[in-house]
């Protein structure tokens, strides 16, 4: 059996970024990512802007030498906790390897990263209709967000700014 762990990725590294790349493009035809690919600029420059773009990490996971698993992460912040949280903005497992205990590992990993940091917690967005995914992260300790429960959960909504 191949061996599986998580790695933090080192932008700089040819085969770090080829990876995250490979992944992202997996999550994003995937229905749950959007069903579409990523656009030539995105693939072009992404990894230079995660690179530069302050607070961003992201976290590989191998079964033996293959990329199977990707959390791409950003470092903000709870101004009610005054402390830094870690928000996970892509999280994929790649079909082949689902089912199999890795979301759990990256979840780890990122939780650990997250500590490391002096987070006070991890916040991710997923859709409805995304079941699988639910799972995971609410067997993780993951749940929807209510500063109140009497006034409703919290709702994560977009304003897009460009014509993409």
């Amino acid at each position: 059996m191949a061996e599986v762990h998580c790695q933090l990725v080192n932008y700089l590294s040819p085969r770090d970024a080829e990876d995250v790349l490979t992944l992202l493009k997996h999550y994003a035809a995937d229905p749950m990512g959007g069903g579409e690919a990523l656009s030539d600029y995105t693939e072009k420059h992404l990894i230079e802007k995660l690179h530069n773009f302050p607070g961003a990490f992201s976290i590989l996971v191998y079964k033996g030498d293959k990329a199977v698993g990707l959390a791409n992460c950003f470092m903000q912040f709870s101004t009610f906790r005054c402390q830094p949280l870690v928000n996970i903005h892509d999280f994929v497992i790649h079909q082949g390897a689902r089912g199999k205990g890795l979301a759990k590992l990256l979840l780890e990993a990122v939780e650990s990263e997250a500590l490391a940091r002096g987070c006070c917690k991890i916040t991710l967005e997923v859709l409805e209709g995304n079941t699988a995914a639910k799972r995971a992260y609410q067997k993780f300790g993951f749940e929807n967000y209510a500063l109140r429960p009497e006034v409703g959960k919290a709702l994560f909504w977009e304003k897009r700014l460009d014509a993409a």
